[in-house]
């Protein structure tokens, strides 16, 4: 989880034209041949002097990044392929010690107790809806050493272990076919990724660090690794699920930034 420092402001004016703009650049993309150079093209910059959007007017700019932003989110799911793995790094590598980052100072970590500890499932779920610490740790486990990528400019390499979430999903009777899969946090955080992330391989629900229990400052009890997605989406401390497909949003998306949030 990440703490971006400027929040965009609400907006209204659109131009027409941008609106067009958008939608030929997303039928674009749906070429295989196309999707590449539309990565290298299709900047923010770009879109505004197409757009003929007014740099002046505050409401024009917002909500041109809101479009933007709406279309990152698309281009990315259509770019994202769920076979592709994130790189992996020998344990040498591990970037001690692993930065602390939340939208709270260190002093202001919650304190969860492990033994009343329940995380509960909700949504389209249709098996075990409450999973204690315990029932969790005896599930086959397995551990990655991944790079986290902080919206910030940063990046620190880890090693995490845990259950993988598909697995606990299953497990769990989540409808695999829903949209979203949502993540409530002890901090108040929140966020949600798509369905084909969560079931990516890779994605990690994190009970250990570096070979122990997961410390306080790194999201215990748990905390949802995805090395395919930047830091905000890789949220602590989380106490309950829901699987949907009703768009839930989250703490920074709701306040302007990608959703998808790939890395």
């Amino acid at each position: 989880m990440n703490n971006p420092k400027h929040v965009r402001k609400p907006g209204s004016a659109w131009n027409p034209d941008a609106q067009s703009i958008v939608k030929d650049a997303r039928n674009a993309l749906q070429s295989p041949q196309r999707r590449l150079l539309g990565k290298r093209i299709l900047t923010l910059g770009g879109l505004m002097l197409l757009s003929g959007c007014d740099l002046t007017n505050d409401k024009s700019v917002n909500t041109m990044l809101r479009r933007v932003s709406s279309f990152n989110d698309d281009a990315q799911a259509l770019l994202f392929d769920p076979r592709k793995l994130a790189p992996t790094y020998p344990e040498s590598t591990i970037t001690r010690p692993f930065p602390f980052n939340a939208y709270y100072d260190i002093d202001q970590v919650p304190a969860v107790d492990a033994h009343s500890y329940r995380l509960e499932l909700g949504g389209l779920v249709n098996g075990k809806r409450i999973w204690t610490l315990d029932e969790l740790h005896a599930l086959p486990q397995e551990s990655q050493v991944t790079r986290h990528i902080c919206i910030e400019g940063w990046s620190a390499i880890g090693k995490w272990g845990g259950v993988r979430f598909a697995d606990f999903l299953l497990r769990a009777g989540a409808d695999t076919t829903a949209k979203y899969v949502a993540l409530h946090c002890a901090d108040n955080y929140w966020t949600s990724i798509d369905m084909p992330t969560a079931l990516h391989p890779q994605t990690l629900l994190t009970l250990t660090y570096d070979g122990d229990t997961l410390p306080a400052k790194y999201g215990f009890p748990m905390k949802l690794r995805i090395p395919t997605k930047l830091g905000y989406k890789n949220p602590k401390h989380i106490v309950a699920i829901t699987v949907t497909n009703t768009f839930p949003g989250g703490y920074w998306e709701n306040q302007g930034y990608n959703w998808f949030g790939g890395s």
